[in-house]
Formats: structure tokens, C-alpha cells, sequence
């Protein structure tokens, strides 16, 4: 019978992802994680398999997790728009500045790359983009949106406003990206907004 695990696959997860902040997806190592989670290399491998099972792990587990800021805005916020605001705010808590998003980029060569990175990609752009048209169209219902808000399209525009903003951002460092965020989706909503 083996050892219980005293560290769950989610505080690894959450380990890898302070690793790769750190050094990048090409840059990471077992041994980098397994530092910043507290454990022997050797874990990682009987539990990942490898440095690729981890990444792929750590890939389908942000698809998983990517409804988790919109709902949590939800609870915390009455206006769908705040919440949408406060939601996209948060899904770019990680990046501090460019280091962080190269990382983030240098994910994103994986998921261009290779058809089992990609999926767990497709699928979290899918379910972020879903999360979004939820809050759109509880914005119409509300009144903050009017006109002719086709919300499929412009969830669509806000989750372009939100990866163009991300790397802009990080080429001008030009104010608080949480502002940035909020005046790029201000201004994707505005024909939209309201009277």
C-alpha cells in the first residue's frame, strides 16, 4: 500500500504555475516545481509521468478552472458588467509584467504546436468566451446593455479587447493593467451602452 499524498495535484498545479511565471514553459524543470511545491523531484515523475504529463496536466486543469473567476465576480458583484470587469481582471492576476506574460506566451507556442495542448486551449478559450456571453446577455436582460447587442459577437470582441490589452500592456506598461482591462472592455461595450 503506498504512502497517502500530503500535497494534492492542485497545490501542484498551482506550483507549476508560480514555475512557469518564473521561468517559462521551455525553461521549467521537475526540479523547479518540485522546489516551489515543497517536494522531491521523484513525485512529480510517479505522478506526472514527466515534465510533458505535468505541462498537459497543468494545460486541461486551467480549462477546468476557467469558469471559476466569472462565477466568483458573479457572487461578489450585482451589475453583470462590474462583474465582467472584475472577472477579466482577475483571469490577468498573474501577469505582473512582460516576464510573466513571455510565460504565458511561450504556453501559448505549445498550444499552436501540439494537437493535446492545443485541445485543453480550444477548450478553455471555449469556456472563457461562454463565461462571457453569459455575463453579455444578463447585462441585456438588466438594461445595462441595449441596441442591437448580438451578445456571440461581442463576447467575442470582449475576449479580443482582453489578450490584445494583456500584450499592449506589457509592451507600454502604460498604468495599472487592471484600468487597461477596464477601458478596453469599456470601450468594446460602448456602442452598447446603455442611455
Amino acid at each position: 500500500m503506498g504512502r497517502p499524498r500530503t500535497t494534492s495535484d492542485e497545490a501542484i498545479l498551482r506550483a507549476t504555475a508560480r514555475a512557469i511565471e518564473r521561468h517559462g514553459p521551455q525553461g521549467l524543470t521537475l526540479a523547479a516545481v518540485a522546489q516551489e511545491a515543497g517536494l522531491a523531484p521523484a513525485t512529480l515523475v510517479q505522478r506526472f509521468g514527466s515534465k510533458r504529463g505535468l505541462l498537459l496536466a497543468f494545460a486541461a486543469h486551467a480549462a477546468e478552472v476557467a469558469g471559476l473567476p466569472f462565477q466568483r465576480a458573479r457572487k461578489e458583484h450585482g451589475s453583470p458588467l462590474e462583474a465582467l470587469r472584475a472577472a477579466l481582471a482577475r483571469l490577468a492576476e498573474g501577469v505582473a509584467g512582460p516576464r510573466e506574460l513571455a510565460g504565458s506566451l511561450g504556453f501559448l507556442q505549445l498550444d499552436l504546436t501540439d494537437p493535446e495542448f492545443r485541445a485543453h486551449a480550444a477548450e478553455h478559450a471555449r469556456r472563457t468566451r461562454d463565461e462571457i456571453a453569459g455575463l453579455l446577455a444578463d447585462a441585456v436582460s438588466a438594461g445595462e446593455l441595449s441596441g442591437p447587442a448580438d451578445v456571440g459577437p461581442l463576447a467575442r470582441a470582449v475576449q479580443i479587447a482582453y489578450n490584445g490589452t494583456l500584450i499592449v500592456w506589457a509592451l507600454t506598461a502604460e498604468g495599472p493593467l487592471a484600468e487597461a482591462m477596464r477601458e478596453s472592455v469599456d470601450q468594446a461595450l460602448r456602442p452598447y451602452a446603455a442611455t
